[in-house]
């Protein structure tokens, strides 16, 4: 039986991922994912890709989603108020422009004091309105293409043993930051076949595979980059069609809902007949 063994919620691209036992899935994913995100002086996001220490910025959201902390190694924490009022402002995630609403002084001065250069926190408008592309469509905040990542403990597990067979160490499941990690298939890559499941309250429908970039090199509890793995050992046995590097899936959201860790996930849909056990 296949189940939710872990579900992670990123507030802020590109920053720590908070660990849920419950959450509720909304239609642009697991509610506060990917609602914030940290932007140059051009507007543009900032990503691990180019500032890894975003990576151990730790963002906490207070239970009735009006005020936002921030804390990191060495740093005093800051907390501000969430506002969703002030002026819309241009940024752009991947030179896509979307609009945002800066968070203030306090948020700016924390984040470019710790990132070393000018950086502002900007939150999605709540009349936010993005469409995302693939097999099913959906929407999402500013995450790079789709609402839900999902990744299988059973890739995860196939992908450590071939590095394992190269003399490498065993990699987290945090290098590919999901947001819900199902346990109870042996098969590896088979939520690459799943075209829709419905778990907890919510039904999810298929996008597309996932294409790997540098951030899987990324530690991500120290928030440097660690080396060619995984994409070195990937590269050798999940490309694509156009040459990117594969591994778990985005989707969208059919009917949101509340999500534990320990629900069962039911395949509705396959790509092609259902697998064995």
């Amino acid at each position: 039986m296949a189940i939710v063994v872990e579900l992670t919620c990123y507030p802020i691209k590109g920053c720590a991922g908070v660990p849920q036992s419950e959450v509720l899935l909304t239609e642009a994913g697991l509610q506060h994912d990917r609602g914030f995100m940290v932007i140059g002086e051009d507007g543009e996001c900032r990503t691990q890709r180019r500032d890894p220490r975003l990576a151990v910025i730790r963002p906490a959201i207070d239970r009735h989603g009006t005020r936002l902390t921030l804390s990191a190694p060495g740093e005093d924490e800051v907390a501000i108020d969430i506002d969703t009022t002030s002026a819309r402002r241009e940024v752009t995630v991947f030179g896509t422009p979307y609009l945002g609403i800066d968070q203030g002084e306090d948020a700016a001065t924390w984040l470019s004091r710790f990132l070393g250069a000018p950086s502002r926190l900007v939150r999605v408008p709540p009349e936010h309105d993005r469409v995302t592309d693939g097999w099913i469509p959906g929407t999402c905040g500013y995450a790079d293409s789709a609402a839900v990542h999902i990744v299988s403990r059973a890739s995860l597990d196939g992908l450590n043993e071939r590095i394992a067979e190269a003399g490498g160490a065993p990699l987290p499941m945090n290098r590919f930051r999901p947001g819900i990690v199902i346990g109870g298939w042996h098969e590896p890559h088979r939520e690459d076949r799943v075209r829709r499941i419905a778990v907890g309250g919510a039904e999810l429908g298929f996008a597309k595979h996932t294409a790997r970039c540098a951030v899987t090199t990324v530690d991500q509890s120290a928030g440097v980059k660690a080396g060619p793995e995984p994409l070195r050992t990937m590269a050798g046995y999940r490309r694509g069609p156009d040459g990117a590097t594969l591994f778990g899936c985005q989707f969208s959201v059919i009917r949101a809902g509340k999500l534990a860790v320990g629900d069962e996930v039911d395949v509705i849909e396959w790509d092609g007949p259902p697998p064995g056990e």
